[in-house]
């Protein structure tokens, strides 16, 4: 391909998936590198480096070359901001369990069968809030999913001393 900027690259992305590649290709050591050095866990670094990519490819076509070519300032902010929501998500899925009174152990392998048992056992508002995002007033969404939340955390505990 002879397109050289970034900016080209891009541009010529909004219809040619390869141009995509050829600029996938020329940041994604880079972007892996960053992540890596940021979370210390290759397999995080791996999942962060896709959405990373997979964020800059849906935002394409809103790149606005400002820095005479090159889009690194614009992949790396796209990166940062991969790297914040992952941390914001993993902030809240703690303080989940631990309001739910479910503890989890790093690095612990999850018993599959037994977690979708219990995805299964998702309240509706909670499911409707919290897993599939569909909206609804702030304050309704709060009554319902601390119902559902007080639901989920009875049905574990039973579930646990059950076991």
């Amino acid at each position: 391909m002879a397109l050289t900027t970034d900016a080209e690259l891009l541009a010529a992305a909004r219809t040619d998936a390869s141009a995509f590649r050829v600029f996938y290709e020329r940041y994604a050591e880079r972007v892996h590198g960053y992540h890596l050095r940021r979370t210390r866990d290759p397999e995080a670094a791996h999942d962060l480096t896709a959405e990373t990519f997979a964020q800059a490819w849906l935002s394409r076509r809103r790149f606005r070359d400002r820095t005479g070519g090159t889009a690194g300032p614009w992949l790396f902010a796209i990166a940062r901001n991969v790297l914040v929501a992952s941390v914001r998500k993993q902030q809240l899925e703690r303080k989940g369990c631990e309001r739910l009174g479910v503890l989890l152990e790093a690095h612990a392998e999850p018993d599959e069968t037994w977690l979708d048992d219990v995805l299964d056992e998702v309240p509706d508002a909670v499911r409707l809030r919290v897993v599939d995002e569909l909206g609804t007033t702030p304050a309704a969404a709060r009554v319902r999913v601390h119902r559902g939340l007080t639901s989920l955390r009875h049905r574990l505990r039973q579930r646990l001393e059950a076991s």
